[in-house]
């Protein structure tokens, strides 16, 4: 990694400063090696802004016995900045249509959870443009997301040091959700030939390799 991105890192206060040995030198050990893999891992692969990944750093260190506050932390870096118009009839009706969900379901849910307004703003967006069918399947998606959250949320329970089990919760938050986006895509591919009935998948070039 590039000198200049670290001392970036270091005046953005994403990582730690080391131990000085001279006037313009200084020592870094392990525990810094691990926070600059995980700063990349946050931004490189998880898409977080430099802001963003200064806030999960933070909550990291401010709530290293809490869970679900730097669970909320490390949402909030993956949640879009954005937000569409929340004052329609529609928006509210799709708001009204996860909160129900969310009831007959019984999930433990914070009633003021910037989620399910983020989960409101999809379905409304669909509806606006004909696309009910995300209204019809919310059942199946939600289905889909409490299975894989069980899975996740027994892995970092799993992890014994709770140093460990906080970052596998930052990591499992950011990450996961790239993973997850990827994997879906994938799919995607995969359904689109099997149910148009392709035989078998094109092969696929390398781009670093292909000319």
């Amino acid at each position: 990694m590039p000198i200049p991105t670290i001392k970036y890192y270091l005046r953005e206060g994403l990582l730690p400063a080391g131990a000085a040995t001279a006037a313009n030198q200084a020592d870094y050990g392990e525990e810094h090696l691990r926070r600059l893999l995980l700063i990349r891992a946050l931004i490189d692969v998880g898409g977080v802004s430099v802001a963003a990944a200064r806030e999960v750093v933070a909550a990291l260190g401010a709530h290293a016995d809490d869970p679900l506050e730097l669970l909320s932390a490390a949402q909030t870096a993956v949640t879009p900045r954005h937000r569409p118009d929340r004052e329609t009839p529609e928006w509210h009706t799709a708001k009204q249509r996860v909160l129900d969900l969310i009831a007959e379901r019984g999930w433990l849910v914070y009633p003021l959870s910037p989620e399910i307004d983020l989960v409101a703003d999809a379905l409304a967006a669909g509806g606006s443009l004909g696309v009910t069918e995300l209204f019809d399947n919310l059942g199946r998606y939600a289905d889909s997301a409490a299975s894989l959250a069980a899975v996740e949320v027994r892995t970092v329970l799993d992890r014994p040091d709770p140093a460990a089990r906080m970052e596998l919760v930052v990591l499992g938050t950011v990450l996961g959700e790239a993973l997850f986006s990827a994997l879906r895509l994938l799919a995607h591919q995969h359904e689109s030939a099997r149910q148009i009935g392709i035989p078998d998948a094109p092969p696929q070039k390398n781009p670093e390799t292909a000319q």
